[in-house]
């Protein structure tokens, strides 16, 4: 589990309640946030798939997530907290346009997908 700077609310009808301390996993390839002190995870892990936050007003913006792209090196991109309220405006046409060479995948609900579905696009993308 690494530190995650983001407030964690949980709408419950008009009453926002408090959802706990906000944090991140390395699940094996991942992390979610775009610093330079989480750099080191590429080095240590070698993400093949990063899941990162785009929503751009609790989270990172879809500008930030390149940034963590460019960091992390990953063939994948799962995009994660955007549109589900008005003010999350990130959105993952936007990233794909900023890490062209990255697969950005946005997750459907009821839909299953695997991750020999989405090879990377050209070969250098496992740059060291």
């Amino acid at each position: 589990m690494v530190h995650a700077d983001h407030s964690c609310g949980i709408q419950d009808g008009d009453q926002l309640l408090y959802g706990g301390e906000a944090c991140g996993y390395v699940i094996e390839f991942s992390n979610c946030e775009c610093f330079q002190r989480y750099g080191h995870l590429r080095d240590l892990y070698g993400p093949e798939i990063a899941m990162l936050p785009i929503g751009d007003h609790y989270t990172m913006s879809p500008r930030e997530a390149a940034c963590a792209c460019n960091l992390l090196r990953p063939k994948t991109v799962i995009p994660m907290h955007f549109g589900t309220f008005p003010v999350l405006v990130g959105r993952p046409s936007e990233l794909q346009k900023l890490v062209p060479d990255i697969d950005v995948v946005q997750l459907k609900p009821g839909v299953t997908t695997s991750h020999e579905q989405h090879a990377p696009r050209t070969p250098e993308l496992r740059r060291a």
